[in-house]
Parts: structure tokens; C-alpha cells; sequence
């Protein structure tokens, strides 16, 4: 248990909180302005892209896809090549994390910037976690990541926050519980918004976060 809580921390440093996940452009654009248009967007958030991530961690920490396999399924399904970017970059930090912290294993057959949902999976693996466990710790940080960054962007009542986040956690579960064993079929869980703001902020100067 201490294990899935360390990896769902904020404060891991994987450069997480450097991504608000889309809700930096969501909130340039006016679609996100207050805590109910957040919860709005965490939830679209979590059934897409959070179930994408979700899908390949489980299915690569339980040895269902091998890495070379997950990467070419993450590719195909996150459309928008600002998006992978931010993927690789996560992924990245996280293989640097699981050097230090696992150093007994072999990291070397591991491309160098793999997608954070792929490293994320073996971690998992190296770590004697469950699927499930991976799945819920991918959901889980796919939600805070956006609600943290919402809440220094709006200038949020972080109680509000976290109360939100808490009303979204049985969709957490049923998320991980949707995806622990299927990879979802891209037309279930494609987003063209997410995949748009995506894209503008790529291409916005000078944003507060990278993605």
C-alpha cells in the first residue's frame, strides 16, 4: 500500500506538476472558470485520456503487452503529438525515479523516453504491484494533476478542490475497474477538445505550464 500512495503522490518528481493536462488552455478559452466547470472537465478528463493510461499500465504491469507493443498502443491512441510529447516527457522522469529507486533492476532495454503510462506499467511490475493497482494510481493522477493546476490557475479554495476530487473518486474506481482488463477501442475513449487545447496550447506563447 505505502508503494501505490508513494506513486500517487503530487510530489513525486517526475515533472508532473509542471502538465496541467489541457486545463491551462480549457481555462484561457473560458471553458473551465470556476469549481463546477473543473469537476466538468476532470470527469471528461478521466473517462478519455485517464483511461488510456490507465488501460496500458495494467496491461503492461501484468505482462499482457510487452513495452515495445505498449508504446506503438499509447501512440495510437493519443492523437495529438502535443499530448504524446507531454507523455514522453512524464515518462522520462518516471524512468529516472525508477533507476534510483529500483537500481537492482534493468531499466537499459527501456527506450529513453518512454510514455508515462508504459514506464509507469513496468514500475509496477519491478514493484510486485496488480493491474488494478496501476490502473487506479494512473486514473487517480491523471485527476489531481488537472485539479492542482486549476486551483493555482483560478485561485481556487483548495478545500473546494479536494472536496471535488473526492466526489470524483468512485469514477476513479470505475474507470481502473473499466479498463484493468481491456485496452479501450480509441473511438471509446478519443476526446477531439482535449486533443485541440492540446494542440493550441503547444503553440500559445509563454504558458505557465508546459502542457
Amino acid at each position: 500500500m505505502s508503494t501505490i500512495l508513494s506513486l500517487a503522490d503530487s510530489r513525486l518528481p517526475t515533472g508532473g506538476h509542471v502538465h496541467s493536462g489541457g486545463v491551462e488552455e480549457a481555462i484561457e478559452r473560458g471553458l473551465v472558470r470556476d469549481i463546477a466547470t473543473v469537476e466538468a472537465f476532470l470527469n471528461r478528463r478521466l473517462r478519455t485520456s485517464g483511461a488510456v493510461t490507465a488501460s496500458i499500465a495494467a496491461a503492461v504491469c501484468r505482462s499482457v503487452l510487452d513495452v515495445q507493443a505498449a508504446e506503438l498502443e499509447s501512440d495510437a491512441r493519443t492523437p495529438s503529438p502535443a499530448a504524446r510529447a507531454a507523455s514522453r516527457a512524464q515518462g522520462r522522469g518516471l524512468l529516472r525515479l525508477a533507476r534510483a529507486s529500483w537500481p537492482d533492476h534493468s531499466w537499459d532495454s527501456l527506450p529513453r523516453r518512454p510514455h508515462l503510462s508504459v514506464i509507469a506499467g513496468v514500475v509496477g511490475r519491478v514493484a510486485g504491484l496488480t493491474g488494478l493497482d496501476m490502473a487506479s494510481v494512473q486514473v487517480y493522477t491523471t485527476m489531481t494533476g488537472s485539479a492542482i493546476a486549476a486551483q493555482r490557475l483560478l485561485a481556487l479554495d483548495p478545500s473546494d478542490v479536494a472536496a471535488c476530487t473526492l466526489r470524483l473518486a468512485r469514477t476513479c474506481d470505475e474507470v481502473a475497474d473499466l479498463v484493468v482488463d481491456r485496452l479501450p477501442d480509441l473511438i471509446d475513449v478519443s476526446d477531439p477538445l482535449l486533443d485541440v487545447l492540446s494542440e493550441s496550447h503547444a503553440r500559445r506563447e509563454r504558458p505557465l505550464f508546459v502542457s
